[in-house]
């Protein structure tokens, strides 16, 4: 137990990741001088990430089946590991095709280092933000019960309360990463991916993403409790990593479809691409399935009170 608290007040503080998130940027800087990744350069950023995401998942998921007298926040750490499973899962398959030479071109050979070394911040980054929302939302899963088991619902019209349960119902999230699945599917058939068949797939995403972004935001704006807002900044901070990452392999997808079209690829090369678009959709379906049970927190977080002034 010792170890286990040491561990959470020491690599949750703010400081710490903040630290983490610096000595990435300089990492990737160093490393990407002279414009090449070497194996030992890669294998120490992908240990360093496989081992950051899966003590994160880890913990998340302790602390899902860990009895509280505030139920919600269960099921708020159950929507936070499955986020960073499906982040874990991603960075494993990428560093595994890295390093197994199956991986050749992402974008275009003078720019694929960028690229990388934008995604690996962004993943640093997407990981330190779920860990700082974690830090809080375990003081409040500790330390908080509900006053009353009667919780006044937020007022709000009729339409806009049946579309938010129909959009954040786990159903509606497997419909819409069935789409995506048949979606890729369908057009990676001939290995061959034309401008429009990028631009539907990057626009449907920054759609997803950004409004996922700006709805967690507004129930940071709505609660008075400084802990829930911080919860909501660091799980906002994820997602917006993620949705850079997005824009930023998008643009790129882009101009060199505009100026110079689709390069030669191997197959592997598209499996990847549809793996990372199948990724980034599941990311963002946990999240959405996951924004259910943040607005629900907002409702109840001003009747929560400490377990201690219980006495």
């Amino acid at each position: 137990m010792g170890t286990k608290e040491s561990f959470e007040k020491v690599m949750m503080d703010g400081r710490i990741l903040l630290a983490i998130l610096l000595l990435a940027i300089v990492w990737r800087i160093f490393i990407s001088l002279d414009g090449e990744i070497a194996l030992w350069e890669s294998v120490c950023s992908g240990t360093a990430l496989i081992i950051l995401g899966w003590a994160l998942f880890s913990y998340l998921y302790h602390m899902s089946v860990k009895e509280t007298d505030w139920l919600v926040s269960n099921r708020m750490f159950q929507g936070l590991a499955v986020s960073v499973a499906t982040i874990n899962t991603y960075v494993a398959v990428y560093y595994g095709m890295r390093w197994f030479r199956l991986l050749h071109v992402e974008v275009y050979t003078p720019y694929d280092v960028l690229l990388r070394d934008v995604r690996y911040v962004m993943m640093v980054l997407c990981y330190c933000g779920l860990t700082w929302a974690a830090r809080h939302l375990k003081d409040m899963h500790d330390s908080y019960m509900l006053l009353t088991k009667e919780i006044p619902t937020m007022r709000k019209p009729a339409m806009r309360r049946a579309l938010f349960k129909v959009v954040t119902d786990e159903r509606t999230a497997i419909v819409l990463i069935a789409i995506a699945f048949f979606w890729r599917a369908s057009i990676s058939l001939d290995q061959k991916i034309v401008l429009w068949e990028s631009m539907c797939s990057g626009i449907a995403l920054f759609i997803m993403g950004w409004i996922l972004f700006g709805y967690i935001i507004s129930l940071a704006w709505r609660v008075t409790r400084p802990r829930m807002m911080k919860i909501y900044h660091g799980i906002a901070l994820s997602v917006f990593a993620i949705n850079l990452y997005v824009l930023a392999y998008y643009g790129m997808r882009w101009y060199r479809l505009i100026t110079a079209g689709e390069a030669g690829l191997v197959p592997l090369d598209f499996v990847f691409r549809d793996i990372r678009f199948f990724v980034v959709v599941i990311f963002y379906c946990s999240a959405i399935v996951l924004s259910k049970w943040l607005e629900k927190a907002a409702e109840e977080c001003e009747f929560l009170i400490k377990k201690e002034s219980k006495a």
